[in-house]
């Protein structure tokens, strides 16, 4: 499970639906919840949770996409297996998340060590896994 640690910027609610927006290193994340912890509001800092598979990968991408969540990384290491590849991506100094890609998309994106990538989330594959303490 990858891990960030951002701040609560913004809490929209409709109904049973809720849209939170995160600020993580100057960007914006956005999560869908149908239950928010009550104890989560504007300047709440989070860890934010995301599984490995949920994390794709882009490269040279041109156009809109509807991930609302896309954040700049670095290929730190890439472990391929028979049929899934493991990639470490570097967002910054202190941030790495990894993500698991089918070993045939690796190949197809000619994914390398070093390669400047997207990793693109989508707003339902984010969970805030825990409610940091100061």
């Amino acid at each position: 499970m990858s891990s960030l640690k951002a701040k609560v910027k913004l809490i929209q609610k409709n109904e049973s639906l809720t849209i939170v927006q995160f600020e993580f290193n100057d960007q914006a994340l956005s999560m869908m919840s149908l239950e928010l912890p009550r104890d989560i509001t504007v300047g709440t800092e989070v860890k934010l949770t995301i599984k490995p598979t949920h994390i794709a990968i882009g490269k040279n991408i041109s156009g809109d996409l509807s991930y609302s969540n896309q954040l700049n990384a670095t290929i730190k290491n890439i472990d391929n297996g028979k049929l899934l590849s493991s990639i470490s991506l570097k967002l910054d100094d202190n941030n790495t998340i990894e993500s698991i890609i089918t070993k045939d998309s690796a190949k197809r994106l000619k994914l390398k060590k070093g390669d400047k990538v997207i990793a693109l989330i989508k707003a339902s594959d984010i969970s805030i896994g825990q409610v940091c303490d100061d």
